[in-house]
């Protein structure tokens, strides 16, 4: 087994979709973690310390959007890179997105090899 490309904390409330992103990234030689929701995401992240987090929007308890303020607020997760994941494709989300400082933001259905290239690039600044 070569070396680790990095730690994602993968985040969505939907198992299926959960694995296939879990799996696709282990298969490329990412260490993953998952958690289900945005409220799990922030009790995980301090002890997975991930490089990456790939987050769905729409979660119950805590969301995607309130999940990535909240890591952005926080000066021990600042800098851990994020990546939304959702059906909304709206340019307002897009920009709310942005403004929270997301690094990536792809919209379902996505392709997976477009995750695992964002994922890998995201990674691979996360760790120069």
């Amino acid at each position: 087994m070569g070396e680790v490309l990095g730690r994602v904390l993968v985040v969505d409330d939907d198992e299926v979709i959960r694995q296939l992103i879990a799996v696709n990234l282990s298969l490329e030689g990412f260490e993953v973690s998952t958690a289900t929701d945005g409220q799990d995401c922030l009790e995980r992240v301090l002890d997975v310390m991930p490089d990456v987090i790939t987050l769905d929007v729409m979660m119950p308890h805590l969301d995607g959007w309130v999940t990535a303020e909240r890591l952005r607020a926080d000066e021990a997760t600042s800098h851990i890179k994020v990546v939304l994941i959702t059906a909304r494709a709206q340019d307002d989300d897009k920009r709310r997105g942005m403004n929270i400082g997301v690094d990536a933001y792809l919209t379902k259905p996505f392709d997976p090899a477009e995750l695992i290239q964002v994922v890998r690039d995201l990674a691979a600044l996360a760790r120069s």
